[in-house]
């Protein structure tokens, strides 16, 4: 693994058969390849755990994983060069008992240094009595700002804090890093954009009145965790400015620290000076300055579907790029002076410059997972060329994950962080392997100019080369990007064919070149255009995208073993045997409920209400939860990604309950990226949602059956006018529109669930009257709550002739609508009814087979997670994988 010119051991594995045969222990290098091993599974462990462990027990475990993993390493380094040495240490402990006690000091190392960092880390919160409060902060802006229609949202560090005129402590009882929204009303916030210098800038100090609270976002299966985001970037408050008139917003200086970002936000501006509001612009915003943000929603959904998503950031490929140009620069200024070179060696000055120009492009583009993967690569090449030392490329690649998780472990959560490391070792290992690396340096001499036919010939080879390679990542991520996203783009091949080279050899050095010569952002503009004319026609393909269920766990590891061998330099049939084995997970289908029963997924939305019904075959999405401002919605945040990991590639049924937005509000994208055969509604004539697919008004006494299980609608009545809700908002009226809610019933063999919507008090005593009078049937194992809790529904007789065992409220965390009212909990809780609130449990899902249930937030809970328990941060019931015997959340 670690070489001289003279040669050494290629790797572990021949170290450990030498030390079999006698001829010596495992050398340095290779205990520390098992001891880094250890070190990742220790991490993997820690990383899955609902709770950090007590402080004492996580220093103690460090202490002994650091006396093991020095005793291990320092009897190698004793042994070498002693025969004698060799052979007492071979003989005390055999191969395979040295890796198992490499592998658990490593393990011990691994998950103590991550619990002690993450208790450190937890430590740093709002105190619970001042959530919600109003504190006076005084700060910098630490972060690029991101300026969206409805305001703006940065990074603030929090230098002092007050309350009503108290200090309050930071970071004890205030954390230094919080995550700031100011918003305003649209004229407000379109004078602002006009004036840029109203809103904060990078670097900028300023006092705010703000709110804040602690992390909290939705949490449902396989969807984003937004806890787990804010964890891992160290912002532990979110929260919004407030513009009181007595103290409003106050800029105390001109930038004044954050340098870099300071930098980034300047140019992204004039990034968008010189090209104009489109998507060019974000486009080259997110590869000079790794300002993601800058690209709309619409146009990522084409990066997407179009595979090429990974181009549109600044990548490992762009830093190894940028870092190889400035080498070969300095290397070729250094050599013009004799008296530099004799001093330090041109090929020296060439990468250790490119190195430190690496890190600063780094550092500009945010330091994501790749680039840091890259600039540790860089800088173990650099080291040991250096040292007049070579290591395997694999070797290196290892090191440099090591290293970034050693910096950050919660990267292992990451997609990118798997994504970019699997794809360089992947083309590493269909190479062989991979030579020692050789960082490359300026030429000796002069090089004879090659034939005209020789240079077609490179260019003809590098061209098949380029094709192969894309050819080894596509097929080797394929089953990673179906087990982080659910969907595979199949003509992904084809756009990388044509975007790696336009994005990596002229967009991105064009976007850099910018910052000197502002007129090529023009240039590279007209190259973004034309590249997404191309990217947009094979993201319209209807047969573009292959979506899939997320996958057993067996058919995971199957599928990732499989891609390694079909991409690998191995005999056809074990190619072939890899291929097969990718099968099972590219044709994975989700569990279904058996013949008559139906599985209810109440998600976890925030303040809005959407329910996923699936029986055997069929599948009814029960609204498509909220909007949360200017092109994003619940319906591609939350319900898309939920969908696809549940296999429903397009909805039998799109039930609409009535027009208000926290219902609506993502239907737009469900349609968009899912769709649906038919759609059922009380919308008006009009409405672009009754025209998406086949329409069918909500109304009393609709009914069908799927797979044994009957949908009955009980509301609103047959022949009512939708244009009264309408009606209703031009007169005020805003309860209206509450009034045409549709109400279904579910009934399985022998289990039932009434979905309500946001029917208040009226309509309840109509649905009472037609049940007292044996023209319907109200009662259910389950409900869900009407109005989400509101004080205007839920009414004790209403409540009783459902007698449900278990009701779930569809409410977002501390809600502006205070949303349920607490005489409305305590009416369930007087009934005996089982509560169960999204913003405290997460998605929750329902099996009428056993009546069996579980909580998101507890099923898979992780300690970055809000407690699923009680309103504070402390007390209340230990949070514990449930059963339907388990007692309700309060």
């Amino acid at each position: 693994m670690l070489h001289r010119d003279a040669g050494a051991p290629a790797s572990p594995a021949t170290g450990e058969r030498r030390h079999r045969r006698g001829k010596g222990p495992m050398s340095p290098v290779q205990r520390g390849f098992w001891l880094s091993l250890g070190g990742w599974m220790g991490i993997a462990v820690q990383v899955r755990q609902p709770a950090v462990a007590d402080a004492t027990l996580a220093a103690g475990t460090l202490l002994a994983g650091f006396l093991a993993a020095g005793a291990l390493l320092t009897a190698a380094f004793r042994a070498r060069g002693d025969r004698a040495g060799r052979r007492r240490i071979g003989g005390r402990m055999g191969a395979g008992s040295l890796v198992i006690a490499l592998l658990l000091a490593g393990g011990l190392l691994g998950w103590a240094a991550t619990d002690l960092r993450a208790a450190a880390r937890l430590a740093e919160r709002i105190d619970p009595a001042l959530e919600g409060q109003d504190l006076e902060v005084e700060g910098l802006v630490s972060g690029l700002p991101v300026l969206r229609p409805e305001g703006l949202r940065f990074r603030f560090e929090v230098h002092s804090a007050r309350h009503r005129g108290q200090a309050v402590p930071v970071p004890q009882a205030c954390p230094q890093e919080v995550s700031l929204g100011w918003y305003r009303q649209p004229q407000e916030a379109d004078d602002a954009a006009a004036n840029s210098g109203a809103w904060p800038r990078a670097g900028e100090r300023w006092r705010f009145t703000v709110r804040l609270r602690r992390p909290h976002g939705t949490l449902n299966p396989q969807g984003f965790d937004l806890e787990l985001w804010m964890f891992e970037q160290r912002l532990r408050a979110t929260g919004h400015v407030r513009e009181r008139s007595g103290r409003p917003p106050l800029r105390l200086s001109q930038a004044q620290g954050a340098w870099i970002e300071v930098a980034r936000e300047r140019w992204r501006a004039a990034i968008f000076e010189r090209v104009g509001p489109s998507t060019a612009a974000g486009v080259l915003a997110a590869l000079a300055v790794g300002d993601q943000a800058s690209i709309e929603v619409a146009d990522w959904a084409v990066f997407r579907r179009s595979g090429v998503a990974h181009l549109m950031s600044i990548s490992g490929l762009h830093v190894t790029l940028f870092a190889w140009l400035a080498a070969r620069l300095l290397g070729w200024a250094w050599r013009r002076s004799a008296a530099a070179c004799l001093r330090w060696p041109a090929p020296q000055v060439g990468r250790w410059g490119g190195l430190v120009c690496a890190v600063a492009y780094a550092l500009l583009a945010g330091w994501g997972v790749p680039a840091q993967r890259t600039v540790m690569m860089l800088a173990v090449v650099t080291l040991l060329r250096g040292m007049a030392l070579r290591w395997r490329a694999l070797a290196v690649l290892w090191v440099a994950g090591s290293v970034v998780l050693a910096w950050d472990p919660w990267a292992m959560l990451q997609p990118g962080f798997w994504l970019s490391f699997v794809a360089v070792g992947l083309l590493m290992g269909a190479d062989g392997a991979g030579p020692p690396v050789r960082p490359t340096g300026g030429p000796a001499g002069l090089q004879p100019v090659p034939e005209p036919s020789v240079v077609w010939r490179r260019l003809a080879a590098s061209l098949a080369e380029g094709w192969r390679s894309q050819w080894v990542v596509s097929v080797g991520l394929a089953p990673w990007t179906l087990l982080f996203f659910q969907q595979l783009s199949l003509v992904g091949l084809l756009a990388n064919a044509v975007a790696i080279p336009l994005v990596t050899l002229w967009i991105t050095p064009l976007a850099l070149l910018g910052t000197l010569v502002p007129v090529l952002w023009s240039v590279a503009a007209l190259s973004v255009d034309g590249l997404m004319v191309l990217l947009r026609w094979l993201a319209d393909l209807s047969w573009a995208v292959w979506e899939v269920a997320q996958a057993p766990v067996w058919a995971q590891v199957a599928a990732l073993l499989g891609a390694a061998l079909t991409v690998a330099p191995l005999p056809g049939r074990l190619r072939t045997l890899g291929a097969a084995m990718l099968m099972p997970m590219l044709l994975a289908r989700a569990p279904a409920p058996a013949e008559g029963e139906f599985e209810l997924l109440a998600l976890d939305v925030g303040q809005g209400s959407s329910v996923l019904v699936r029986t055997r075959q069929h599948s009814l999405l029960f609204d498509a939860g909220p909007s949360y401002g200017a092109g994003r919605d619940a319906g591609d945040r939350v319900v898309v990604p939920l969908l696809r990991a549940q296999g429903v590639q397009r909805l039998d049924v799109l039930a609409l309950s009535h027009r208000d937005s926290d219902h609506v509000g993502g239907a737009e994208s469900v349609m968009r990226q899912i769709g649906a055969r038919r759609v059922i509604s009380t919308l008006e004539v009009g409405h672009p949602l009754r025209t998406a697919a086949v329409h069918q008004p909500c109304a009393a006494g609709l009914s069908w059956q799927w797979d044994g299980v009957v949908f009955e609608w009980l509301h609103p009545a047959a022949g009512a006018d939708p244009s009264d809700a309408t009606a209703s908002r031009s007169s005020h009226r805003p309860r209206r529109s509450n009034a045409r809610s549709c109400v279904l019933r579910l009934q399985a063999h022998s289990r039932s669930a009434l979905l309500t919507a946001d029917v208040e008090r009226e309509q309840e005593l109509t649905l009472l009257d037609q049940h007292q009078a044996r023209q319907l049937s109200l009662k259910a194992d389950v409900l869900v709550v009407p109005h989400h809790g509101s004080r205007t529904s839920s009414t004790a007789a209403f409540l009783a002739a459902v007698a449900p065992t278990d009701a779930v409220m569809q409410v977002g965390w501390r809600n502006r609508y205070g949303h349920p009212a607490q005489e409305v909990v305590d009416r369930y809780h007087g009934l005996g009814i089982r509560l169960w609130r999204t913003d405290r449990c997460g998605a929750w899902v329902w099996r009428s087979q056993d009546a069996s249930f579980g909580c998101e937030r507890q099923l898979h809970a992780r300690y970055w997670h809000a407690p699923a328990w009680g309103e504070g941060v402390d007390g209340g019931p230990e949070i514990a994988k449930h059963t339907s015997n388990n007692p309700p959340i309060p």
